[in-house]
């Protein structure tokens, strides 16, 4: 279970693997939040999002690291196709989005509240089409 959790947006990867250490720079825009698996919870998303297979992306490789240290921190890049999918997003799909995450993680006996998974799933969508604007990606860091 991830500790801290900061989605961010950064002009490229070498720029993101930067915040490994010390987290996003105050000049890249963030959300942070914990308690949750994200690696696991942004394949999932995708999946419930594209009608993408959970096991197909773990094997293509998803999410793709970009940095990593023997601390267990990481910073990880969200793949283009779930950044589109959540830019492309009205605010009923997130909605829906957030249901069948809770659903689905309630199957594996984890509960999380409806509203907070929504407001997770709503804030990193805004975070993603601002960052599509300015022709960034997003990435995450787990500490």
């Amino acid at each position: 279970m991830s500790v801290e959790v900061d989605f961010f947006a950064a002009p490229d990867d070498e720029t993101a693997a930067r915040a490994l250490r010390t987290g996003p720079e105050a000049a890249h825009e963030s959300l942070s939040m914990g308690n949750f698996d994200v690696e696991e919870a942004v394949v999932e998303w995708e999946c419930l999002l594209t009608g993408g297979d959970f096991a197909d992306l773990v094997a293509a490789g998803e999410p793709r690291t970009v940095a990593e240290d023997d601390s267990g921190c990481l910073v990880f890049a969200l793949s283009a196709r779930l950044c589109a999918a959540l830019a492309g997003a009205g605010a009923s799909r997130l909605r829906d989005l957030a249901v069948a995450w809770v659903a689905l993680r309630a199957e594996d006996g984890e509960m999380i509240d409806a509203g907070i998974a929504h407001g997770i799933v709503g804030d990193l969508a805004a975070l993603v089409g601002g960052a599509g604007r300015r022709e960034q990606g997003v990435y995450c860091r787990v500490a």
